[in-house]
């Protein structure tokens, strides 16, 4: 073990405890045997007194062990498992202020390193003019690819009597609803139809007018991971322009498929070597393998974000541009995502992501194999599936219930409008969840399907325990 020496810099000498009243608060840290099975923990308002701080962490710790196994969690995107190294560099950077870039100039400077990989990975024609930014997820980073569309619309179309519309598929995460109520932007939501449960070009076109800010093209459906064609969409808005209709852009929400596309899907065009594509957003705490929150938004040429919403800050010292709608956040997380492009390369990220999908179509196959479940997609493009009731013997809510009291969360839900009668369940296959896990909840799966089928008088379409997409 190293010694290090009290002149060190770096290792100031280690101070001699002081009596109460001497320039310590003596009862934080003094022991206290049997005090933490006295205290209650405060639910309206503070206590009184103060606590040890090892009473404080074994009286939270103990209640935070009532939360579920992360591990067993398969409703989640949002990585659930990092390197003990990734760790220890979060830790140490937990104090650290993202904005405040003339304190530390060195995670800014990892921000920009990231941005610029993920320029190269969606193959940005010129990545000197690519601007992006890290937010505290792909939610942010939505909010303010949207706020753009919306600010280039203004630009073109001066009259305030004249309401901007977005179209994407009903589909989209309910942050892009979000975004249109809080700026005032109408949603426009492609319904889905028969087995059509995504946006496509033919559907797209007739919600498109010169109104439109922008059309959301979605890599990686939150309802069955599927991708949306992109490229499809932006070739029918190109030759909707050519023929004299409005020059709509496209932004991708690749808010899972941006980090599995370019490892697993090369040749699938959905980026921006697609000249229509203005911006992309990811999360980089789903599959960028990151801990939430993290997230990452490029636009394809600084003239796609209006100067005017960028603002100039100098009162943390040295000069800082900032376009965000949070000010301090942490810098654990933009670190973390450094580490993990560092660590991995593309090697290992096609790895890790293929061997995702691997255990999602693996589970798949199998599920769709017991005769009980057909599937609504197959895990082959998001590491992701839903699968319904293949007859009226099964009650997937039921079923999601009974795989709960296992500890698996696995979500039942129904379809958005037009197909509301269609409800599934949906397994999310993440890093750290492998074959033998997938193993262990295909029996208790098959173990929960048989007593469900043993119970008489059940109820059938029993609706939905309380999960909310």
């Amino acid at each position: 073990m190293a010694v290090h020496s009290a002149a060190h810099p770096d290792h100031p000498p280690r101070r001699t405890a002081h009596p109460r009243g001497a320039g310590t608060n003596a009862i934080m840290t003094e022991a206290n045997p049997g005090l933490a099975a006295r205290l209650e923990t405060p639910r309206h308002r503070l206590a009184e007194e103060p606590v040890p701080a090892a009473v404080a962490y074994e009286l939270i710790h103990d209640e935070l062990l009532l939360d579920g196994s992360a591990r067993l969690n398969l409703a989640t995107f949002v990585t659930t498992w990092m390197e003990p190294e990734a760790r220890t560099l979060m830790a140490e950077c937990v104090d650290k202020n993202m904005i405040d870039k003339d304190e530390y100039p060195q995670t800014a400077e990892l921000e920009q390193r990231c941005v610029a990989i993920l320029a190269d990975l969606w193959n940005a024609p010129d990545p000197d003019r690519t601007l992006g930014c890290s937010t505290t997820g792909s939610s942010e980073a939505a909010m303010l690819a949207g706020m753009a569309l919306k600010r280039r619309w203004r630009q073109r179309v001066d009259d305030p009597t004249r309401t901007p519309n977005l179209v994407m598929g009903a589909d989209v995460q309910v942050c892009w609803e979000k975004f249109c109520r809080y700026w005032e932007v109408e949603p426009r939501l492609v319904p889905m139809q028969g087995d059509r449960f995504h946006l496509d070009a033919e559907s797209m076109l007739p919600f498109v007018d010169e109104d439109t800010i922008g059309v959301v093209a979605v890599l990686g459906s939150t309802f069955d991971g599927s991708y949306e064609p992109v490229a499809e969409i932006c070739a029918a808005l190109d030759r909707l322009a050519a023929d004299g209709g409005p020059d709509v852009p496209v932004h991708v929400d690749g808010a899972s498929g941006a980090m599995i596309a370019p490892f697993l899907d090369r040749e699938l065009v959905w980026d921006f070597r697609l000249p229509r594509v203005a911006s992309i957003n990811t999360s980089g705490h789903k599959y960028g393998l990151v801990y939430p929150g993290v997230g990452w938004v490029l636009w394809r040429d600084t003239d796609l974000l209006p100067r005017e919403l960028i603002f100039d800050v100098n009162y943390l010292g040295g000069h800082m541009p900032t376009f965000a709608l949070n000010f301090s956040r942490p810098g654990a997380e933009v670190v973390a995502q450094y580490y993990t492009f560092f660590r991995l390369g593309r090697a290992g990220f096609t790895a890790v992501q293929q061997a995702a999908r691997d255990v999602a179509t693996f589970l798949a196959e199998r599920i769709e194999g017991t005769g009980r479940f057909r599937l609504i997609s197959r895990g082959d493009e998001l590491p992701v599936f839903a699968f319904a009731a293949a007859d009226d013997r099964v009650d997937v809510y039921a079923v999601s219930r009974a795989l709960r009291e296992r500890g698996w969360l696995v979500p039942a839900y129904s379809f958005p409008e037009n197909r509301t009668d269609l409800s599934v369940l949906r397994v999310v296959v993440r890093n750290g969840f492998g074959h033998a896990l997938a193993e262990s909840f295909l029996s208790d799966l098959e173990a929960a399907v048989a007593e469900l089928d043993q119970e008489t008088g059940a109820p059938r379409q029993s609706g939905s325990g309380g999960f909310h997409h």
